[in-house]
């Protein structure tokens, strides 16, 4: 791997660094060994902490060839989810909708502890193969829509960076206003050019990141927007989905934004607004948020704020975490387990809803814009 170029804190050294810690930690030999000891000591079945666990998905879809997968950590399999959720049952957990949870997260704990499958995104993948898993398990389930992509308007930019890697073995970029050349000849050198380049796209402000996920896919021949509406649910999708009393429709804003990058007059209309479009296309309240991304980068406690003002009964993260009950838990900061699609092992799976990996869920931070 080369590159080429004035480096302006952006470039060769700073990807240099992050391809060295990219690949350092891509085997996850030693979480995953953590997790194996808890299981085999027994911490899973006989310590059991808090009231439940949200679990988070993102695509589920038939297992695709190829080594240059650099999303693969946010896709399941169909039928991983239908081992899961038989696991999940097996195991004696309440599966739940997310209107039960916030209940169940400000009451006296209950004997059995919960478990909510959530899905980000709207996928198209969500209908054709998880809707069929999900209803034979007659299970509840949330989906958080952000109300541009069934529209058929917004920026799968993320889809765009990987069909740009996948084609071109040579890369330019504006970054900085200065342009980045890249060349890479291997999946793993792949793997870490897209870390470094989407890390740096998370950084800019919406439209600054349209701007130049636009340039990149212009200047590669990619249809980001078709790309974008061929991943994506329409409403027609979507109102199949609502129609079922199982399923609890959320919003994740409307353009799907790093709200920590947004001033906080634009962060709080993408809420309002996100809320507003679901209500009126499917003609209920939609009483539940997804910050976008959901790490402790992507927002701050003043959005947590906002969704409340906003009218929403909950909020949830990709903070990893347990629900705790008689309302420790903040109900518009909610954590989540994002699910690993390249791990497979329901031994994990038990040890991670059970609660004993995690720590305390932090307040977010405080800082403003």
């Amino acid at each position: 791997m080369s590159t080429k170029g004035k480096d302006n804190g952006e470039g060769t050294g700073a990807f240099r660094a992050r391809r060295v810690k990219i690949l350092a930690s891509d085997d996850r030999w030693l979480e995953r060994l953590r997790l194996e000891l808890a299981w085999f000591t027994g911490q899973a079945a006989l310590r059991s902490r808090g009231a439940g666990a949200i679990l988070r998905f993102a695509r589920v879809r038939p297992r695709r060839r190829g080594g240059f997968q650099p999303l693969r950590a946010d896709e399941i399999t169909p039928q991983f989810l239908d081992r899961a959720i038989r696991a999940l049952k097996r195991w004696n957990y309440d599966l739940l909708g997310m209107d039960e949870v916030c209940r169940r997260a400000v009451t006296l704990p209950e004997k059995r502890r919960f478990v909510a499958l959530t899905f980000d995104g709207a996928n198209k993948d969500l209908i054709d193969f998880a809707y069929p898993v999900l209803a034979q398990h007659a299970v509840p389930f949330t989906i958080y829509v952000p109300t541009a992509f069934p529209d058929g308007v917004g920026q799968a930019w993320w889809l765009g960076l990987e069909q740009v890697i996948a084609r071109e073995s040579r890369i330019n970029l504006i970054m900085g206003e200065k342009e980045q050349r890249f060349t890479v000849t291997g999946n793993a050198e792949k793997k870490a050019l897209f870390s470094h380049l989407e890390s740096w796209l998370r950084s800019l402000s919406p439209a600054d990141l349209s701007a130049a996920i636009a340039d990149l896919c212009t200047r590669y021949r990619i249809d980001l927007a078709a790309l974008s509406r061929e991943a994506s649910m329409d409403w027609e999708d979507l109102a199949k989905l609502a129609a079922d009393p199982l399923v609890t429709i959320g919003s994740a804003t409307v353009n799907y934004p790093v709200l920590a990058n947004m001033k906080d007059t634009a962060a709080s209309r993408e809420m309002a607004m996100g809320k507003a479009v679901a209500e009126a296309a499917f003609r209920r309240d939609v009483r539940h948020l997804a910050f976008p991304f959901g790490d402790r980068t992507s927002f701050r406690r003043g959005h947590v704020v906002m969704a409340e003002e906003a009218g929403f009964a909950s909020a949830v993260s990709t903070i990893p975490g347990i629900v705790d009950a008689e309302g420790r838990t903040n109900l518009r900061a909610l954590p989540r387990i994002s699910w690993d699609g390249r791990v497979r092992s329901l031994r994990m799976l038990r040890v991670l809803v059970s609660g004993v990996a995690f720590a305390p869920v932090r307040p977010t931070a405080t800082s403003q814009t």
